[in-house]
């Protein structure tokens, strides 16, 4: 194999709780992820002089801190043959900083090829360990199953989640994810719970409250789901809001709803599908 395409998914965090920060700053969380059928998608071919390159470059990010080339650059000491090397085309379509994981997304899919078309051999685990190195949301995409997360997000247990239809929308801002962190009335003492209890608790997030406070955006988004009789939910710290539909056929009519701008800002939509196994694990199987 010379060559090789696969998706970088997209991620929903169906709960997240904040347990406790820790003495080295990170915060011990609680989350459930789960795969969307919409991603990103990532071109390699195989080279011969020992290269990374990537054939393109992301405007607002700089090429030493874009986690593609990170992720290539982890592996490439492992190399059985030092002369191997790799193309890299990167297709966005994930928004940047809208709490779908979209980075973290495309440095598993990159481990996850070179891993292949370098021949390293590594398991699951040693790539999720690598990855782990790159962010806290690259072990689960490294691993491909819906997942219940602790510590900072490495800590993943697989577990069953009903593969469900949403209306996905990002409305044009970006939440500073720092900003949140560091916020003072950011809740830092969830009580603890459990996988099973937190599938009762779907869309609970504590990120929520201060996104809607301090991105009118956000806002405006859920004040409109809320009136299309929709309960709105955040991923991750934001800015993307999801509200589960029915059926792809309600998702689209909504979607033909959707305003242009929400407080001055464009938004974009989607309807997307729920995935049990990430899409990249499944294109792996097949290729």
């Amino acid at each position: 194999m010379t060559q090789l395409s696969l998706p970088a998914p997209a991620k929903l965090n169906l709960f997240l709780h904040i347990i406790a920060k820790r003495e080295d700053g990170y915060h011990e969380l609680q989350t459930l992820f789960q795969f969307l059928d919409l991603a990103d998608e990532l071109n390699f071919k195989l080279r011969s002089d020992g290269l990374v390159v990537l054939e393109n470059q992301l405007e607002e990010v700089p090429q030493a801190d874009n986690l593609v080339w990170k992720a290539a650059e982890l592996l490439a000491p492992l190399r059985p043959d030092p002369g191997l090397g790799v193309s890299i085309r990167l297709h966005k379509k994930l928004p940047m900083g809208g709490g779908l994981g979209a980075g973290s997304s495309d440095a598993a899919t990159t481990l996850l090829a070179l891993n292949q078309l370098w021949k390293l051999e590594l398991s699951l685990d040693q790539l999720a360990e690598k990855g782990l190195q790159l962010g806290a949301d690259v072990p689960v995409f490294v691993r491909g199953q819906t997942a219940w997360a602790e510590g900072v997000g490495e800590k993943l247990q697989a577990v069953q989640v009903p593969e469900s239809h949403y209306l996905l929308i990002h409305p044009g801002c970006h939440c500073n994810t720092g900003a949140f962190f560091s916020h003072p009335r950011l809740p830092r003492s969830t009580p603890k719970t459990t996988a099973k209890a937190a599938l009762q608790q779907l869309g609970s997030n504590d990120f929520t409250t201060l996104a809607r406070e301090l991105y009118p955006p956000v806002e405006a988004c859920f004040q409109w789901l809320q009136e299309q009789d929709c309960q709105p939910w955040l991923t991750g710290t934001g800015a993307c809001v999801f509200a589960k539909v029915s059926s792809a056929e309600q998702g689209q009519a909504l979607l033909k709803q959707l305003p242009a701008t929400f407080s001055g800002h464009p938004t974009q939509g989607w309807v997307v599908k729920s995935c049990q196994t990430s899409p990249t694990h499944q294109a792996l199987a097949q290729a």
